[in-house]
């Protein structure tokens, strides 16, 4: 089971948060992309970009934080992070 557990942050307060579980036998990488999809949905946002800086954060620690410069338009709130809390 995979499971990707993600939270918008304004002020340091969670504003809201989910987690999304992937049962497919897709790749680490597309479980992720379609996780964010999923969150970007259900939290009615566009797809963060991912900056080198999001890509080494996430290889390190599993988890990133996508702020407003990862967005093209402006977000109302401070950031979204997401964490892998679970992997096959």
């Amino acid at each position: 089971m995979f499971r990707l557990w993600a939270k918008l942050f304004e002020n340091n307060h969670m504003l809201r948060d989910t987690v999304i579980c992937d049962d497919s036998n897709e790749t680490r990488t597309h479980k992720v992309f379609h996780s964010i999809e999923e969150v970007c949905y259900q939290f009615d946002l566009g797809k963060p970009i991912w900056l080198d800086a999001n890509v080494t954060e996430f290889q390190r620690h599993s988890k990133a934080r996508f702020r407003q410069d990862n967005f093209i338009e402006k977000i109302p709130f401070d950031y979204l992070e997401i964490q892998i809390i679970e992997e096959d």
